[in-house]
């Protein structure tokens, strides 16, 4: 089953990113199903699968569900663009392909698929570590930082919310770092962040601004250290 998850998925791979243009993308958008690129996207699509499951004959049931299916999926999906928002509608399309594949793999390989799981109290730490230093840690650095109110560090003119994604992927990589002992990584992300925020740190009339990028910095980054630290130290007693 493995094998056959991993050929068709290679194949999905080649046909939705490698090999499709995005002069394809924008006449499919425009023309929808009269569009000649549909038909070769499909094709390659089908190409790769015959090619990467070497036209086994056990497979004949994948070599027509997929193609066509996929023909459908991206029928929808083009007549909905307009109506849904690009990001959603996206994962919305690669979750039905995927549903495919992985319907097919259960088709063909039934005994391997097991529907009664139960997440081990390991997953299950990882998981509010993980929610603790995106959400938790940003709600309490929030808090924290609501004493001061400063009119320059206004998100007027930064991307919506971009702070705050900033703060949670950047929590992640120091939280990944402590739990592998890389340090000096952790050193090497607090000076590419002091790059990039060279120019805020540079006006002397900003010395608040200044002040407070370095508190909620220090506080980012001392929280995931923290968070990480009492991962490592609690594993072994769950």
């Amino acid at each position: 089953m493995i094998s056959f998850l991993l050929k068709t998925l290679v194949a999905h791979v080649l046909g939705d990113f490698v090999f499709q243009p995005d002069h394809w993308i924008i006449d499919k958008q425009q023309k929808k199903a009269k569009s000649k690129f549909l038909y070769f996207h499909i094709i390659i699509h089908a190409a790769a699968l015959l090619i990467l499951l070497q036209l086994d004959s056990r497979y004949w049931l994948a070599f027509l569900i997929i193609p066509i299916s996929h023909y459908l999926i991206d029928i929808i999906k083009i007549n909905l663009e307009k109506s849904i928002n690009s990001r959603f509608l996206f994962a919305l399309d690669q979750i039905a392909h995927l549903s495919v594949i992985i319907g097919l793999g259960s088709f063909y390989y039934p005994e391997l698929i097991n529907f009664n799981f139960e997440l081990s109290n390991n997953v299950l730490f990882l998981l509010l570590n993980i929610l603790l230093i995106t959400y938790g840690v940003a709600v309490l650095i929030k808090v924290i930082m609501s004493k001061w109110d400063l009119p320059e560090d206004s998100d007027s003119d930064s991307l919506s919310k971009a702070g705050k994604y900033i703060g949670m992927l950047e929590r992640l990589f120091v939280f990944s770092f402590v739990l592998m002992a890389e340090w000096q990584a952790i050193g090497f992300l607090i000076a590419a962040k002091s790059v990039f925020r060279f120019g805020d740190l540079s006006r002397a009339k900003d010395r608040k601004l200044t002040e407070y990028i370095l508190i909620g910095t220090l506080l980012s980054f001392g929280l995931a250290i923290l968070v990480g630290f009492v991962y490592k130290n609690m594993l072994t007693l769950i």
